[in-house]
């Protein structure tokens, strides 16, 4: 994958985050690293070793945004646990600030992000019996309405932000209740001069060749079950998600 590709990947990744139904970790990376890899920080420092470092203090923004998305998150895994077809959809504003140093983590470090911190935000729409079909239903494919991501990309230097807005329309098949295939299907982008040909480029090669599908599939099934879990734990009377 080339330079540019891979620059394409981390920012479409980082547009597409707010609507992959909350998948990265609160106040962390989109990716998560696999369990051996963090398996040696859950052990206690070798000597020698300095301790993990603590997660930086919230900004008063950044915890109402963590608390309307947990708000958002109780009520889809209300729906998934429960399976129940009748009631509300899911409708829910989602704002997620990604600090400028998460983003390089995203990035592993292999390329130099050249903004400040993103700020994106959607608007999250979800059919309540698709949800509740996708886990009660053998096979059952949830197609997600098209909705536009919007990103605020600061400048390091003073300057007004750069705006990024494309537009996704996921669909995601389940088996059993639990996704197995996905594609993002992305449409419209508006960016600015200098960053929209990687979005046009990187969308285009994403529909083409679905490259983000099974992070997606990876996602979500982390979501019904591992964040669902967490979020239920704190729900008395809430069976969790199978």
């Amino acid at each position: 994958m080339s330079r540019s590709s891979i620059v394409t990947s981390a920012l479409i990744a980082l547009l597409a985050i707010p609507n992959l139904v909350f998948a990265a970790e609160e106040g962390g990376t989109p990716a998560s690293p696999p369990p051996e890899a963090a398996a040696p920080q859950a052990a206690a420092p070798a000597e020698g070793r300095a301790p993990a470092a603590k997660e930086p203090e919230l900004t008063p923004e950044e915890k109402a945004e963590k608390d309307a998305r947990k708000a958002c998150k109780a009520k889809i895994c209300d729906i998934l646990a429960t399976r129940e077809e009748t009631g509300d959809d899911v409708a829910c504003d989602i704002v997620k600030t990604w600090r400028a140093e998460d983003i390089a983590k995203m990035l592993g470090g292999k390329l130099d992000w050249p903004f400040g911190k993103a700020v994106c935000k959607s608007k999250l729409e979800l059919k309540r019996a698709s949800l509740a079909k996708a886990m009660s239903e053998a096979t059952y494919e949830v197609v997600v309405p098209a909705q536009t991501v919007s990103c605020t990309l600061a400048q390091k230097d003073k300057g007004e932000p750069y705006v990024v807005e494309i537009e996704i329309a996921p669909k995601v098949s389940f088996a059993n209740g639990k996704a197995v295939t996905a594609a993002l299907n992305w449409g419209k982008a508006s960016a600015p001069l200098f960053v929209y040909p990687l979005v046009y480029a990187g969308t285009g090669l994403d529909n083409q060749t679905n490259v983000l599908g099974p992070e997606v599939v990876r996602m979500v099934n982390e979501f019904s079950t591992k964040k669902c879990a967490e979020v239920n734990a704190e729900l008395p009377g809430v069976p969790p998600a199978n």
